[in-house]
């Protein structure tokens, strides 16, 4: 995270003109499911990019017994080419793609049917309040995906146009 004061995401409620659209249910407060239908955490924000215009990310505040299962790293060892990130006391907050998550309004719970919790249980967690920069959303989504080979270069304009944030709220 970065405490640089360009954020390229705000929360919902941090934005006057901004909220839910009308017919679409606001999920703060509820549970967040993995592929395998375990509780992984709870909804805690909304986060927009004002450039989009639109929410991207669900921010979870993520369930203890997750964090403890993955408190060691989030990524591959280094010497497989990719940094180990080791998880912080206080990191209890993560991002979820808006495109990867699926929402049961009947039963007020969100799920996602291609992040399993022992994938949730590696990822680089935050801080809830920390500034959240590009390269940590880049590295999620390289984390969610499996896919170390997606490339930065020009991602910022286009980033949101992703199959993973195909969705809105």
């Amino acid at each position: 995270m970065t405490t640089d004061t360009k954020k390229n995401l705000f929360k919902l409620d941090e934005l006057s003109g901004y909220k839910v659209a009308e017919n679409y249910s606001d999920v703060r407060g509820w549970d967040v499911k993995d592929a395998n239908n375990r509780t992984i955490g709870v909804v805690d924000h909304l986060l927009v990019n004002k450039t989009a215009e639109r929410v991207v990310y669900l921010d979870v505040e993520v369930d203890t017994a997750l964090i403890e299962e993955g408190h060691d790293t989030y990524q591959d060892r280094a010497s497989a080419g990719v940094h180990e990130f080791l998880n912080e006391e206080g990191e209890n907050h993560l991002i979820i793609p808006i495109g990867m998550a699926i929402l049961d309004e009947k039963n007020k719970f969100v799920s996602t049917k291609q992040i399993d919790s022992s994938t949730f249980a590696k990822a680089k967690r935050f801080r809830n309040g920390d500034v959240i920069d590009f390269p940590y959303e880049l590295n999620l989504i390289r984390h969610y995906r499996g896919d170390n080979t997606i490339h930065s270069s020009n991602m910022i304009d286009g980033f949101y146009d992703r199959e993973e944030f195909n969705n809105s709220f």
